[in-house]
């Protein structure tokens, strides 16, 4: 257990999408292509969102500063990110599941490590910003 208490593991509703995995699949694992949901990031709670192919930084009212950056890469089905500046280090994962050959499932997973008293502050925002995420990846156009 130790000081940080343990592992905590937030993970989204499956959402499904109507492009094929691949299709996806490679617009996840660029980070520019978040030009497109940009004007779908809520200004009053989201500033300076900035991003390249592998980072993404966003300022989060009242969080701070978050940097995350793509980790790991699992062609056609899984893109892991890290943080690089976050005042709680945590991992996101984007699973995607073919269904067919026109549409996917996908699912968003958080794991940070959290000491109780802080997981009793963050357990409710962090399950629905998971939630938000991947409802916002679900409404992308993957074209």
């Amino acid at each position: 257990m130790g000081l940080f208490g343990g592992e905590s593991k937030f993970e989204s509703s499956v959402k499904h999408v109507p492009y094929s995995q691949q299709a996806v699949y490679n617009n996840i694992s660029d980070l520019t292509n978040l030009e497109k949901v940009r004007d779908r990031v809520p200004q009053d709670k989201v500033q300076d969102f900035s991003f390249d192919q592998d980072t993404v930084s966003i300022n989060v009212a009242p969080v701070g500063e978050l940097k995350l950056r793509i980790c790991d890469r699992e062609e056609p089905k899984c893109v892991k990110f890290e943080t690089v500046q976050s005042p709680v280090p945590f991992n996101v994962w984007v699973q995607v599941l073919p269904v067919d050959e026109n549409s996917s499932k996908m699912k968003v997973t958080v794991k940070a490590e959290l000491n109780p008293f802080i997981k009793g502050m963050v357990e409710k925002p962090l399950q629905e910003g998971v939630e938000k995420i991947a409802e916002a990846l679900s409404l992308v156009r993957y074209e």
